[in-house]
Order: C-alpha cells, then structure tokens, then sequence
C-alpha cells in the first residue's frame, strides 16, 4: 500500500514544479521589466529630462493631471543633484512602491533642497510594462 503512494506524490510534485515553472518565470519577466523602467525612470531623473520621466507615468495618472507648459518651465529650472534609491516593497494589490530621496539645485539661485518621495509601480498587463503612478516628484511641497 505505501509503495502505492509514493508514485502519487511524486506525480503530484511534479505537476505543482510544472505548474510553478511558468509563472516563476512569467515574474522573473516581470521583475526584469520592473527594473529596466525603473533605471530609465531614475536615469530619466538624473539628467533633468522632465520629459521622458513624464513618458514613464501611467497613462491615466497623465490624463487626470496633465502636466502644464509652466509646470515643465518650472521643472527646467531645477537640476537634478542626486538621486538615490531604497529598495522596492510590495503591496497586497501587487503594487510597487519604492522612497526615493532627490536633491535639486535652482538654477537662478544655487540653492540645493533634498526631497523625499515615494514612487509607486503599477503592471499593465494589457500593456505587459510598468507604470510610475505618483507622477512626477513635487519638488515645491511645503515651500
């Protein structure tokens, strides 16, 4: 009777291993993706190009606040100092969120201001890519 069951339970592993192969590796790809918009977003950031950060917020988020021609004026008077990164969280809806400390420079009057911010990461699975939900960082928060 016991030799009976062992084929059982090695049938049933295998299929949970089949089973767990293809999604294991649909999340390595999702995870890849996630890190190639996240350092092209940060990278985006780093060099002050506004505009292609803004390329990388979901499309919805850009629908219900479009970012106006004096906001990206405001935006190109600042320059981007550092920007570092913590690690990434994830939360029950499988959404991304990552803080993000930013260091700004005006260009008119040399000052430096240090933000913190939190970036939140969204999968489109339509779209098979991830979308920055927060929107760009508000560099003027409490000024």
């Amino acid at each position: 009777m016991r030799a009976m069951r062992i084929p059982w339970l090695v049938s049933l592993f295998l299929l949970l291993v089949a089973v767990a192969a293809p999604a294991s590796a649909a999340g390595a790809r999702q995870r890849a993706k996630l890190d190639e918009v996240q350092v092209a977003y940060a990278s985006a950031l780093r060099w002050s190009d506004y505009e292609s950060a803004w390329q990388l917020v979901d499309p919805e988020v850009r629908a219900q606040r479009p970012l106006t021609g004096l906001e990206l004026e405001r935006y190109r008077q600042l320059q981007v100092s550092s920007y570092r990164e913590g690690g990434n969280g994830v939360l029950d809806d499988g959404t991304v969120v990552r803080a993000v400390e930013v260091g700004v420079v005006n260009r008119h009057t040399q000052s430096e201001r240090v933000i913190r911010y939190e970036e939140r990461w969204r999968w489109d699975p339509e779209a098979k890519r991830w979308w920055q939900m927060a929107g760009l960082p508000d560099f003027w928060e409490g000024l």
